[in-house]
């Protein structure tokens, strides 16, 4: 019997987790593979809540995280433990996700020991280096040193066939977010939860309502372009009254201190400032919202598989399948540009029909059972 082969699977962000979490239930239950879990913890308040409720319990924890720290320290410390992680594992795969500094880490560390590298939801592009920063560079990077680029769509493989990567190293999975949202879905079903929900989401109980789901974190909006997403809310929730703005804010000072300074509830009290809340609360936020403004990139996908519209308050994107089916409209940080695109959603039934009725292009639940099943072919 052919002895199992080792998988270290490595990630520090709550959007990795949620990703990583499908991956790891597959690899646990194919008995091919002995499967590891390090996680950096480069963000360690919000990954915490995925790990538990995806029941992922870590096998190494390096808790880089320390206050106002920068990327100089994620990456140096991240690739110094990591060696650590590496020498005392010995696996014969180490799988990374996405673009974060932990994953452009992660498979270095890996490179330098020649160790194979698995590179899920690979080949994502905007080729403007500085946009979203510094993930763009950090998947491209991993990409010239990964050995298995699995590709959520076509058009994330052309990506890479046009950089001159083997289609020997590209396979179509889909996006295993949407995965780990067939989970979460079936998780918050139960009348039970929906009452819970309910209480800890006050604004849930004016049904009569319309709620307008925000989000932002993107360092290259940092300064000018979060007080203009900030400026253009308080302008929306002025003219619409009759919608709640829910907005659970990043962490990051920088997102925290324009966005309490300009969106201050005791002016706008249609407004709502939470605490980020943990994935399960999230998902079932996003089900009861009428439309999305985001700048994140899983966003993009999972507010897809609800059928909900997406306002992108991004100037690119390396999801462009959303916009191109028609479901997701780029609005960059302009003040007038994001008010102009939600007032016509919120005011034109047609348009908004148009959004919500198109096909979600990001995957169909089986991305990590399709993830697994190349591995085990490839690595015998």
């Amino acid at each position: 019997m052919n002895k199992r082969k080792k998988i270290l699977v490595v990630f520090g962000t709550r959007p990795d987790a949620i990703k990583m979490a499908s991956v790891i239930k597959q690899l646990n239950l194919c008995p091919d593979f002995k499967t590891q879990v390090c996680i950096t913890a480069q963000h360690r308040q919000m990954l915490d809540q995925v790990l538990r409720i995806f029941n992922i319990k870590p096998d190494y924890d390096l808790d880089i995280m320390r206050k106002n720290q920068d990327l100089f320290v994620v990456t140096a410390k991240s690739l110094l433990q990591l060696k650590k992680v590496m020498l005392k594992s010995k696996p014969n795969l180490v799988l990374v996700q996405g673009d974060t500094t932990t994953t452009f880490a992660a498979a270095l560390a890996a490179f330098y020991f020649k160790i194979p590298i698995g590179h899920v939801e690979a080949g994502l592009r905007t080729y403007d280096k500085y946009s979203p920063y510094p993930e763009e560079i950090n998947r491209r990077l991993v990409t010239e040193i990964s050995d298995f680029n699995f590709v959520p769509t076509t058009w994330a493989k052309n990506n890479l066939l046009k950089e001159g990567i083997s289609k020997n190293k590209i396979f179509i999975t889909g996006n295993t977010v949407v995965d780990a949202l067939h989970d979460i879905v079936r998780a918050i079903k139960s009348p039970d939860k929906k009452i819970e929900f309910g209480k800890k989401l006050d604004f849930l109980k004016k049904k009569d309502k319309r709620i307008i789901l925000i989000t932002g974190h993107r360092r290259e909006s940092f300064g000018e372009g979060f007080r203009n997403i900030c400026l253009a809310i308080r302008e929306l929730a002025t003219a619409f009254p009759e919608c709640n703005f829910v907005y659970p804010v990043h962490l990051n000072p920088n997102v925290q201190t324009p966005v309490r300074r300009i969106l201050s509830r005791k002016q706008l009290p249609n407004v709502y400032l939470i605490e980020p809340l943990d994935y399960i609360l999230f998902v079932y936020l996003m089900q009861k919202a009428y439309l999305i403004l985001t700048d994140s990139g899983g966003i993009q996908e999972e507010a897809g598989t609800f059928g909900k519209p997406i306002l992108v308050m991004r100037n690119i994107t390396e999801r462009p399948e959303g916009v191109k089916a028609g479901m997701a409209k780029l609005v960059g940080v302009n003040k007038e540009k994001i008010f102009r695109a939600c007032k016509q959603l919120l005011t034109d039934k047609d348009v908004y029909d148009k959004m919500v009725k198109r096909k979600n292009p990001y995957g169909d639940g089986k991305a990590a059972k399709r993830i697994i099943g190349i591995l085990r072919k490839k690595l015998g």
